[in-house]
């Protein structure tokens, strides 16, 4: 990628407020693709629960998606990741998860832009709890972007999501195996009973003597727990559950519907 700066950057925000009314330090860390920083259009997009802001090059998670010549031409556009604060890449730690809800990171990412002196964006995409929060910062700022690209992701927690983030929640905190347990549950939630029936066919892993579905789900337990912090789950699960345009009343939603941001689901 030309013009490449994967640097991981920070932005220190004073005394954040939120919702709940909660006030702390909080630092936003960040990093940038493609080409130089206001010479071009800015494509944002949001990490998913176990990502980060490294979305593109060699390690980066989404580099089928974002590079030269892929869907997010890093020859045609800036592109800027943040990291959700407390998601562990960066170092910082939130240990107060329960304070902080999907609005407040929402609300964070665009001080973020503002402090960057960026006002609009090309787009703004993510996918499933980095979506939430794409819906959450354009609900916030119905001006803010051309193209709202929210990926396996809705503008509220439904019921199923929430009963599923708080089984994950006691895994994450009763469990002896936290990060481990609570992955190969949600695992589950990413594909149908149809799907697994296709890819497993009750077929066993002779060595093991096991099912392959049952090495499946403990290889996946054992690889998020080999790079993931407990702090940083139980927050982004969170998150997860509390994602909600509507929270502060209907405005917002209605304002993004009547908007000329071009919203693609």
């Amino acid at each position: 990628m030309k013009d490449l700066n994967t640097t991981l950057k920070k932005i220190e925000i004073p005394q954040y407020k939120t919702y709940s009314g909660v006030v702390q330090d909080m630092e936003l860390s960040y990093q940038l693709f493609g080409k130089k920083l206001h010479s071009a259009p800015i494509v944002v997009v949001n990490h998913a629960l176990t990502g980060n802001s490294n979305v593109a090059g060699q390690e980066g998670w989404w580099a089928s998606l974002i590079g030269d010549g892929k869907c997010i031409d890093t020859n045609k556009y800036t592109v800027l990741a943040f990291n959700i604060p407390g998601n562990g890449y960066d170092g910082f730690v939130v240990d107060n998860y329960k304070d902080f809800v999907a609005g407040d990171i929402a609300r964070i990412f665009l001080q973020g832009l503002k402090e960057l002196n960026i006002d609009r964006i090309y787009a703004l995409i993510g996918g499933s709890l980095g979506g939430g929060i794409a819906w959450e910062m354009a609900a916030l700022n119905p001006l803010l972007t051309e193209h709202l690209i929210p990926v396996a992701a809705d503008w509220k927690s439904t019921d199923w999501l929430i009963a599923n983030c708080q089984i994950q929640e006691q895994f994450l905190v009763n469990s002896r195996q936290p990060v481990h347990d609570a992955r190969m549950h949600a695992m589950l939630c990413y594909r149908t009973p149809q799907s697994f029936k296709a890819r497993f066919q009750r077929s066993t892993n002779e060595e093991l003597q096991v099912f392959n579905v049952e090495s499946w789900l403990t290889h996946h337990g054992k690889k998020l727990n080999e790079r993931f912090q407990l702090s940083a789950y139980k927050l982004a699960n969170q998150l997860l559950k509390t994602i909600d345009i509507t929270r502060e009343g209907e405005d917002a939603f209605i304002n993004l519907q009547n908007s000329k941001t071009n919203i693609h689901i």
